[in-house]
């Protein structure tokens, strides 16, 4: 019985840790934002170099703000090297633009 009170205790704490930024609204880094964007990209391309601007701006899309962080990646392949700007979202860290510039 105190063993899972004590496990059951220690799973709550933990989750609290790790989910808590993300109920509180907080924002994350944009240091996180951009390795979560290299890690969707990465997928699909070869990263080559990236930046990010660490000032949140706001955007609208659909009708919808967002609170986002900008930022770009280089890619390479056999035609050369191709330059990307994105928008990630700053609460959650999702890709919401990706395009070539």
């Amino acid at each position: 019985m105190v063993k899972r009170f004590i496990a059951g205790l220690g799973i709550g704490l933990a989750a609290g840790y790790l989910l808590g930024p993300t109920l509180k609204g907080d924002k994350i880094s944009p240091e996180k934002a951009l390795k979560e964007v290299k890690k969707a990209v990465s997928k699909t391309y070869a990263i080559s170099g990236s930046w990010i601007h660490m000032i949140p701006e706001t955007v609208d899309r659909n009708n919808i703000s967002y609170t986002v962080y900008r930022g770009g990646l280089s890619t390479t392949n056999e035609q050369g090297t191709t330059q990307y700007e994105f928008l990630v979202d700053t609460k959650s860290g999702t890709l919401l633009e990706l395009q070539s510039s």
